[in-house]
């Protein structure tokens, strides 16, 4: 996979999410629907395309330590060394985001993220320097898709972009959850 379809696949994503549109990419685990963490309206058409409740709040993927600090206040010690050991992707639950649209926080004022080194996300990432919107691309309630051939044609027409990487992959499977809170609880939700 060339640097230049990346960068291309990044600048096309980025138009299309700068102006508020949802896109079908791939991540480090299984293709995602996503959008510009911050953008409510935004938001909404994920829920809307997945047919999901608001009320069962979405993870953002991010880039980098700046970026988790600018949605999170506290980042317990224990959120850091569960990311240093992760040998597979680790999606965390930490409280009290910021700065990051209210309808994907959850009801208990949680968020869950994920750092990611995936070119494509950590590229797009850097370029939106906002936090990506990040859940299966499926119709709640159906199975996750393992690959982009699995991917229910409803999601396919109903995004304003795919992008065009990675489309003969099969994921292994989706992140481990791990919920962190500022009282030190942990709790693993997916092993």
């Amino acid at each position: 996979m060339s640097t230049d379809n990346i960068n291309e696949e990044v600048h096309n994503a980025y138009e299309i999410i700068k102006n508020g549109g949802i896109i079908l990419y791939p991540t480090d685990t299984v293709w995602g629907i996503g959008c510009d963490a911050t953008n409510e309206e935004a938001v909404k058409k994920i829920y809307a395309l997945k047919q999901r409740e608001e009320s069962k709040s979405m993870i953002v993927l991010m880039n980098g330590e700046r970026m988790l600090y600018n949605v999170f206040n506290e980042i317990p010690e224990v959120a850091w060394q569960i990311l240093d050991l992760s040998d597979k992707p680790t999606t965390l639950i930490l409280d009290n985001p910021k700065n990051v649209a209210k309808n994907i926080v959850a009801s208990d004022n949680t968020l869950g993220m994920r750092l990611v080194k995936e070119p494509f996300c950590y590229k797009l990432m850097e370029r939106m320097k906002k936090p990506l919107v990040s859940t299966s691309a499926n119709i709640s309630g159906m199975p996750t898709p393992n690959s982009f051939k699995e991917i229910d044609h409803h999601i396919l027409d109903g995004v304003d972009y795919i992008v065009n990487l990675h489309h003969d992959k099969v994921a292994a499977k989706p992140s481990t959850i791990i919920k962190l809170g500022n009282d030190l609880q942990v709790k693993v939700i997916r092993p």
